[in-house]
């Protein structure tokens, strides 16, 4: 499995620096099963980065988790970025005139809990960008976390297929970041990693 591409120690401080770390490559349709999005903007003292809140459906086994936009690929997309840039527009409703061009490939992860490969993409907000508009079948909430949120770990009870088990997570405004998208997001801006993979 190929991992995120190696952190740069404490790393850069604006969200294009974040973002423009990455090469503007693609990565080919049928590398990974699915495509997400690492969405950054400049918050008043930090970086953001835009998560969703995953509506509840018996059917999503990551019914209700907090989420990078992203989804699985389709026959029809030409490649993976061509996946993450469509699920992003039909989850919150950002197309590419809502980012600052060219989108980065970050890497591919494994998330356990859809058996999948993820290809992992990362762009910046534009600066005057439409607004969000999520979707009530997928999207429950839409929320931007801020980067210090990640340095503050803390450890959650979490029901999954194997029980109630503890993980460590980013709690903000009453969201849990956990698993899959909590490492990922701890590699992209150099954290270290916490104990297990989701």
């Amino acid at each position: 499995m190929a991992e995120l591409a190696e952190g740069m120690g404490s790393g850069p401080t604006t969200a294009r620096s974040w973002v423009e770390r990455w090469p503007a490559e693609d990565l080919p349709h049928g590398r990974a099963g699915a495509g997400v999005v690492i969405v950054l903007r400049q918050g008043t003292r930090e970086p953001e980065v835009l998560l969703i809140e995953r509506t509840v459906r018996r059917s999503d086994p990551a019914s209700g988790q907090v989420a990078l936009p992203g989804g699985r690929a389709d026959d029809g997309d030409p490649s993976l970025r061509a996946t993450a840039l469509r699920e992003l527009a039909e989850e919150v409703g950002l197309g590419p005139a809502d980012l600052e061009p060219p989108t980065r490939f970050v890497g591919v992860q494994r998330a356990n809990v859809f058996g999948l490969d993820v290809a992992v993409f990362a762009a910046t907000l534009a600066p005057k960008p439409g607004p969000l508009v999520p979707s009530p079948s997928e999207v429950a909430h839409v929320f931007w976390l801020p980067l210090s949120a990640l340095d503050r770990p803390e450890e959650v009870e979490r029901e999954t297929s194997r029980g109630t088990i503890t993980v460590p997570a980013a709690v903000h405004q009453g969201h849990v970041l956990w698993g899959f998208t909590f490492r990922v997001l701890r590699e992209f801006f150099g954290r270290t990693t916490p104990a297990g993979r989701a």
